[in-house]
């Protein structure tokens, strides 16, 4: 009798995003032809990728740990991804999360600015419907 391991929906991965991340691969290795992913090898790589998800997050808690500190960081996940020998990943995953960080950091950059901005427009519709009030509270 063949029993069915269920896995909580929350720990499932999207099919979608690994059907496409599956077929964008593949069609990287042979351009040529159309490669298409049958349903059992689907379900295949998305266990696959939980289990490594698993794996890979025990192992950068355990690094967490014994920092002793309770958030798990990036560097612990890149530590982690070395200690289970996926070494050839490392430098290419840094360089990604620098690019990300750096797009970050302009965006939030911009949104700072644009909060000032905000703020000074404020003051000053403020200040030009009742000016007696910042006068008021700048002699104070």
């Amino acid at each position: 009798m063949e029993t069915e391991k269920v896995v909580p929906e929350a720990e499932e991965l999207p099919k979608t995003i690994v059907r496409r991340v599956v077929k964008d691969k593949l069609h990287n290795c042979s351009p040529d032809t159309d490669i298409s992913v049958h349903k059992d090898a689907l379900l295949a790589f998305c266990e696959s990728a939980r289990i490594f998800i698993h794996y890979l997050s025990a192992t950068a808690n355990d690094i967490c740990k014994e920092s002793k500190r309770q958030t798990i960081n990036a560097e612990d996940v890149l530590k982690a991804i070395e200690e289970i020998d996926f070494t050839e990943f490392v430098d290419p995953l840094r360089d990604s999360l620098d690019e990300f960080r750096q797009k970050n950091a302009g965006k939030r950059a911009g949104t700072s600015k644009s909060k000032e901005e905000k703020k000074k427009q404020k003051v000053e519709e403020v200040a030009k419907e009742r000016p007696f009030v910042l006068d008021t509270e700048l002699r104070l």
